[in-house]
């Protein structure tokens, strides 16, 4: 039987949903995704693929799913507008494309980029809460710029796994780290200044940009300096980070197939 294959591409506030992977009794991002492929394929066969899990209250601009299904879709546009009609409004669909057998959304390689929004200094007003991480002890901002820049190249990232494996692959490349001011997302109730780390790589571990926040913002509390950081990357480092950073400031930013 010939089988069709599509990519979508999604973004979703993920504050209320207990990350991608269905679990039982919660809710989640992939659990709403096929209650409603479900609904508007009327009950026909079909199997839906994520190119990645996201963490219970992780967001994202663009993320991306791979459909099979045993018809094609006739109307592609027509079908985005009917699934945007039956999603829940804090998930929308931004974009589908037919692909052939050989594209696999897990294997295929990617560039996944992440950005962590923050501030600190002052409690904020509560609606920023679902995307923005308020840190209210003071930060050198300056010196977590410079421990940033650290973790950019290939190097040995075991401190930044959560519960790591002995058998565990944690030389990594990351491609960009760096921490700049926000001018992404505003809003009425914004603090007047706040801050992304922006963090580009071909694939990352359990926790580890959280973890990577986490360090940098105990830099920034004066609890570590670089020399801790860089020691942390050393290869067979056995320093342990702790603090994870909250998962609401973690938004998956885009993902570029290569």
């Amino acid at each position: 039987m010939k089988k069709f294959f599509y990519v979508f591409n999604i973004q979703y506030l993920g504050y209320r949903f207990h990350g991608w992977q269905k679990q039982p009794d919660v809710k989640t991002l992939h659990l709403m995704v096929d209650r409603t492929l479900n609904y508007i394929l009327e009950g026909k066969p079909f199997k839906s693929l994520s190119s990645g899990r996201t963490d219970a209250m992780v967001s994202a601009e663009c993320a991306a799913f791979e459909l099979f299904l045993q018809e094609p879709i006739e109307d592609q546009e027509a079908f985005l507008e009917l699934f945007n009609y039956n999603l829940p409004q804090d998930i929308r669909a931004l974009s589908i494309r037919e692909v052939d057998a050989k594209f696999n959304i897990i294997n295929n390689s990617k560039i996944k980029e992440y950005l962590y929004l923050f501030t600190y200094g002052e409690k904020c007003h509560p609606f920023c809460a679902p995307i923005m991480t308020t840190i209210l002890d003071d930060l050198d901002i300056e010196l977590m710029k410079e421990g940033a820049k650290l973790f950019e190249g290939e190097h040995y990232v075991r401190s930044y796994c959560y519960k790591p494996t002995d058998n565990g692959i944690y030389t990594r490349e990351i491609l960009t780290c760096e921490l700049v001011e926000n001018t992404i997302y505003t809003a009425n109730y914004f603090p007047e200044q706040s801050y992304i780390l922006r963090v580009r790589g071909k694939g990352f571990m359990r926790n580890q940009i959280r973890l990577m926040m986490g360090t940098l913002i105990d830099l920034g509390k004066g609890k570590l300096t670089l020399e801790d950081i860089r020691v942390s990357l050393l290869p067979d480092s056995i320093v342990k980070m702790e603090y994870i950073a909250p998962a609401s400031g973690l938004i998956l930013n885009k993902i570029d197939f290569i």
